[in-house]
């Protein structure tokens, strides 16, 4: 019994955990490296007419691009910047929404060749609304920018004062440093939060969340309920069981891609804000504050929910 206890909280808790706090770990000192050798500037390069169109700092730049590599490393950075001041809460918020064009590049690999198999011909219309979403999400907040930041300082001149050359050693000690000052910030925060969420989770707490959603689909009458099936296992389950569900309809005509399609990005909508409190919350509190954590990810899945349910409000009007 002891043995399996052992088992399970290795498996389910210990070594997730050790994870966590590796890539949290090393998404910060990669973040306060790339800050030590002034390479923030260069990386803002990348999104420059978007920043521009934001009015958003070099550093929601140097986020924009990190984001497409590594997510950790993005938040880090602009976690960062919000500690020393360098720039506010509310662009904070919008810088990090700002990366869900990259964040979607990041994990597009993934999501379509786990769909491909599955849904064949229809994964092309899945990934490609998922992508117009994310799209829509980063001129969203583009716009958003434009109307609530102030017009930005000229960066050029702090750029200038901090040009002096630094060798890569003095730039990973001057990272360790600022690592070491941050790592018991993290433990305080993001080992209690995980422990807890993997006790709720062991609770039952999420399973009847997710339930209690799938549950209540009486608004989902628009729908074939053949894909409100797929919609349940989304839910339920997670992506690869509603995919599977898809796919085995569509391999007997049960359903056309339309519907599928549609049954999809719905579960998508319903599926990720439990998900994303239950996977999301204990990380971003190594990351930030917890109060800025949670408005982080209430923001983001909201945001998110709308830009999805525009698309796929107009892919079953026009598609």
């Amino acid at each position: 019994m002891e043995e399996n206890l052992f088992t399970v909280l290795w498996a389910q808790l210990l070594w997730p955990l050790a994870r966590v706090l590796f890539l949290v770990a090393l998404g910060l000192v990669v973040a306060n490296f790339i800050e030590a050798l002034n390479w923030s500037h260069r990386l803002a390069l990348l999104a420059r007419p978007l920043i521009r169109l934001g009015r958003l700092s070099s550093v929601a730049g140097a986020s924009f691009a990190m984001a497409f590599f590594s997510g950790v490393s993005a938040n880090a950075m602009l976690s960062e910047a919000y500690d020393q001041g360098r720039i506010a809460r509310k662009e904070l918020v919008l810088a990090n929404l700002f990366n869900s064009l990259p964040r979607f590049f990041l994990h597009l690999p993934t999501v379509f060749f786990l769909t491909a198999p599955l849904i064949k011909g229809a994964a092309v219309i899945y990934v490609g609304l998922t992508f117009s979403a994310a799209a829509i999400q980063t001129l969203l907040v583009a716009l958003c920018g434009r109307l609530m930041l102030p017009p930005p300082v000229d960066e050029g001149i702090g750029e200038a004062k901090d040009a002096r050359k630094i060798t890569w050693r003095q730039a990973l000690k001057k990272s360790i440093r600022r690592f070491r000052e941050r790592i018991p910030k993290i433990l305080y925060f993001m080992v209690p939060a995980y422990v807890l969420f993997f006790v709720l989770g062991r609770a039952g707490f999420f399973t009847a969340a997710e339930e209690f959603v799938a549950g209540r689909a009486w608004f989902l009458s628009w729908l074939d309920p053949k894909a409100v099936g797929i919609i349940i296992m989304h839910v339920t389950a997670e992506f690869s069981a509603g995919l599977a569900a898809a796919g085995a309809l569509l391999a007997d005509s049960s359903l056309g891609s339309k519907q599928v399609v549609l049954a999809l990005l719905v579960g998508n909508v319903l599926a990720s804000p439990v998900r994303a409190i239950r996977h999301q919350v204990p990380y971003y509190v190594g990351i930030f504050p917890p109060g800025i954590a949670l408005e982080l990810v209430v923001v983001s899945q909201l945001f998110r929910m709308v830009c999805i349910g525009a698309v796929g409000i107009g892919y079953s009007l026009f598609g």
